[in-house]
């Protein structure tokens, strides 16, 4: 019975450096352009690997035929 309470100390330790390193709420809202910066590379690769381009085009020009341009 002894035991548990190490075992207990140690991980609420690991909780607290966990949310130290992952908490969101502790770094507030990113900035957009920053938001932006981090998405766009891996947007290009899941378009260049899986061929999305067409698709994007596809729906633009739907789009624009549905707003009459």
């Amino acid at each position: 019975m002894a035991d548990t309470a190490s075992r207990t100390m140690i991980r609420t330790q690991g909780r607290k450096a966990y949310s130290a390193a992952f908490d969101s709420s502790r770094s507030g809202r990113r900035h957009p352009l920053v938001a932006t910066a981090m998405v766009l590379p891996l947007a290009t690769l899941l378009v260049v690997v899986f061929g999305g381009w067409e698709a994007v085009v596809t729906q633009a020009s739907s789009v624009g035929v549905m707003l009459g341009r």
